[in-house]
């Protein structure tokens, strides 16, 4: 059952890349987000919270098509992307990592942030009455206490990634070896007359994958808060 053909293997391997690059690239923007959101107060925070927010509530589909039509080669975006750096995003895998961050933000941006609300702010006060500087008492304060919620953020956005489907296929397409990521394979399996055990291979493996991913980040955290405890 769980003897892979080449193309299975190709797609996982794509789907692997694609959410962590996802991952990686949007942790410094989530974090930032996050911390905007949980520490400042300013005119229209409501307005880019709902933003930031937004493909938690939008079908996946509409997402992609928001996408294509800022990045395609005729977008606003895509264009000046085009002609400035000769990057075009539709239809090859970075495209199909930046929609999976885009769906995968939210959630990211939720629990870096729900961190960084319960840090007690007096501790910083207290390492900047003592001579620390704020980056000073942003490394050595609050940065470890909001280490497990920044893992937690970036697990889930990783785990979101590689179950993304509905923005990935509208703005990057299903493309063998470029795009076809797990769930767009295993779309393309329900579609082949005899796909069936493809299609359930894939989604166990799906499966596993997550669950994988979860353990893990819930192991790492339990350390992290003995370390910090201790």
């Amino acid at each position: 059952m769980f003897e892979l053909t080449p193309l299975e293997v190709e797609a996982l391997g794509l789907s692997l890349k694609v959410a962590l690059w996802s991952m990686v690239a949007s942790l410094p923007f989530g974090l930032a987000v996050a911390w905007l959101l949980a520490r400042y107060e300013f005119f229209g925070k409501t307005l880019v919270n709902g933003i930031v927010h937004l493909p938690l509530v939008l079908p996946p589909v509409v997402v992609g098509y928001l996408l294509l039509l800022l990045l395609g080669r005729n977008g606003p975006l895509g264009a000046w992307l085009l002609a400035t750096f000769g990057i075009t995003l539709p239809f090859t895998w970075e495209g199909a990592a930046l929609a999976a961050a885009v769906m995968a933000f939210p959630l990211m941006v939720r629990a870096m942030r729900l961190s960084i609300e319960a840090v007690d702010q007096r501790l910083e006060t207290a390492a900047r009455t003592l001579g620390a500087s704020r980056l000073g008492a942003f490394a050595t304060i609050t940065l470890p206490l909001i280490l497990p919620g920044i893992l937690a953020g970036a697990v889930l956005a990783f785990a979101r990634s590689l179950g993304e489907f509905g923005a990935t296929i509208t703005f990057v397409s299903n493309i063998p070896g470029e795009t076809r990521t797990l769930p767009l394979a295993l779309y393309s399996l329900i579609q082949t007359p005899g796909g069936e055990a493809g299609a359930l291979r894939l989604a166990v493996l799906s499966v596993l994958l997550s669950l994988a991913a979860l353990a893990a980040s819930e192991a790492i955290a339990r350390r992290l808060r003995a370390r910090l405890n201790g």
